[in-house]
């Protein structure tokens, strides 16, 4: 167990350094391009597979506890170790990451995004995997943040060199953002290791912020708050993510909303909810409300795009969606309870399966049609799922309707819970205040519903013999195989949420107890 979680982590890193090597030649196949993908997908393949043997050697009825624990000294004049661990809380973010780099992998094999060398994309690609898993896996303050400035760099690139219209704009936006707010995020892990003689993240949890003065702590939250609440993204500091998301290749947009966004709100509950618990009391009213107004916010700007003559991006839409998606994230962790932050970590990955694969699909639909414009696609000779490709207008509504919160599917029950969570906040805060919160919330899941099914609306239906006849191809194999997993997993959640909730809970109970089950 503690050889798989380190050979999850650094493998990645040494297939990205394999991949700009030249193909052996028994490997080559038809072309050296060929053999580079093969090999992105063999890596992740194999990391996919550690991953699983991971979870099924993970000891279920202890998943509060640290397991696959290496815990080496690194910089003993800071204190700093190579701690790496997983509990109920990272294990399921940590499969999901697995998986959805496969994924992204297998359709760049056949769909690889019009760029520079397939080697470098592969490498890129990889090495922000090695990124991720190790936000998930390490226990370490600076190792974190390490981690979380690992991404950066690959996203940055990954958008600049392989992305749309306005790539450019869009890759120094999200790079200036997201570097802005680790800066700030640096200063206040900085004042929590300094403060209290460690940076061990267990250690500090276990401790609850005891050794921390209360003004330590309000100046830690706010500070390490800043940093993660730019790569969640909380309203305001979520402009950058419609540009990324519109600019970046599918797999980038698949990867940026299903793991990249997840590293902040996982900070929010690995390192702010234990570690600084009177500071987060002290700010969870204003984030309740921040991620109240960003669950409405998203949904009108959905709303207003989705409207016919509005020319609105379907990829811009999607990325908007998930500023509220993530408002529902934020409020389950502001109201500091149980239940609540049970919503929010349930919420985290069934935005990552389902949003991951409407990126997906708006990609295959852009692929297609040479456009995501929605006034284009509901025009006269325009998509007409239904009629021209019923598979792919089914996959399209699936997606749709799991993104809503539809019961019996994922998205129902984080947002379900992070609500009563809020209805019910922990002692000492406001309830009035997150009772309103709950209104707002519960408002902005109509809103939600409205845009969703505006979409399927005009993108599905229509006559699909109206305008000249378009030859549209419907879901491709390759297409079916990375996308089925994810409707697959998203059902499966939804029709036994225990399977997720069983691993959360008792995690979720010991950290808000300061380490004690």
């Amino acid at each position: 167990m503690q050889f798989l979680l380190a050979f999850i982590v650094a493998a990645p890193l040494l297939g990205s350094a394999a991949a700009l090597l030249p193909a052996p030649p028994g490997l080559k196949g038809k072309s050296p391009e060929q053999a580079v993908l093969r090999h992105g997908v063999t890596v992740t393949g194999v990391i996919l597979a550690a991953a699983i043997a991971l979870t099924l050697g993970f000891d279920h009825d202890a998943p509060s506890r640290i397991q696959a624990t290496t815990d080496i000294s690194w910089i003993q004049a800071l204190n700093v170790r190579i701690h790496l661990g997983v509990d109920g809380i990272s294990l399921p973010l940590l499969l999901m990451t697995a998986l959805l780099f496969f994924l992204c992998a297998l359709y760049s094999y056949f769909k690889l995004p019009a760029g520079p060398s397939p080697k470098a994309f592969v490498a890129l690609l990889l090495v922000l995997e090695s990124g991720t898993l190790a936000t998930f896996a390490v226990l370490d303050l600076l190792l974190f943040f390490l981690a979380f400035e690992m991404v950066l760099i690959p996203m940055y690139f990954l958008i600049a060199r392989w992305g749309g219209a306005q790539r450019q704009a869009a890759a120094w936006k999200f790079i200036l953002y997201t570097l802005l707010g680790s800066v700030v995020m640096l200063l206040g892990l900085l004042l929590i290791g300094l403060n209290s003689g460690t940076f061990d993240m267990v250690t500090l949890a276990s401790d609850n912020g005891r050794e921390l003065s209360h003004t330590t702590q309000l100046l830690a939250v706010l500070a390490i708050g800043i940093g993660l609440a730019v790569k969640t993204p909380m309203w305001p500091l979520h402009s950058w993510l419609p540009d990324a998301h519109t600019a970046a290749p599918t797999v980038g947009s698949v990867l940026l909303a299903g793991v990249l966004l997840k590293m902040g709100t996982y900070g929010f509950v690995r390192i702010l909810l234990p570690i600084t618990p009177d500071g987060m009391a002290t700010f969870a009213p204003y984030l309740g409300a921040f991620a109240a107004v960003g669950i409405v916010y998203g949904s009108l700007a959905c709303l207003a795009l989705a409207r016919k003559g509005n020319k609105g991006d379907l990829k811009r839409l999607i990325a908007y969606s998930s500023v509220g998606h993530m408002g529902f994230v934020l409020l389950g962790i502001a109201s500091m309870t149980p239940t609540g932050v049970n919503g929010a970590l349930f919420a985290n990955i069934a935005h990552g399966l389902i949003t991951g694969l409407l990126f997906f699909l708006v990609g295959a639909l852009k692929d297609r049609y040479g456009t995501a414009d929605l006034d284009t696609l509901a025009g006269a000779t325009g998509a007409a799922l239904y009629g021209r490709a019923p598979r792919f207008g089914a996959f399209l509504a699936f997606a749709a309707v799991a993104s809503l919160g539809l019961p019996g599917l994922a998205g129902f029950w984080g947002e379900m819970l992070a609500l009563f969570g809020a209805f019910d906040p922990a002692e000492g805060l406001s309830r009035p205040a997150f009772l309103t919160y709950v209104a707002v919330g519960a408002f902005g899941t109509l809103l939600t519903a409205a845009y969703l099914l505006i979409v399927v609306r005009r993108v599905c239906m229509g006559d699909p013999k109206a305008g000249p006849e378009l030859a549209v191809a419907d879901i491709q194999r390759y297409e079916f195989a990375a996308w089925t997993p994810l409707v697959a997993l998203t059902v499966l959640a939804g029709l036994w949420p225990a399977v997720l909730l069983g691993l959360t809970d008792p995690a979720v109970q010991k950290l808000l107890a300061g380490g004690n089950s």
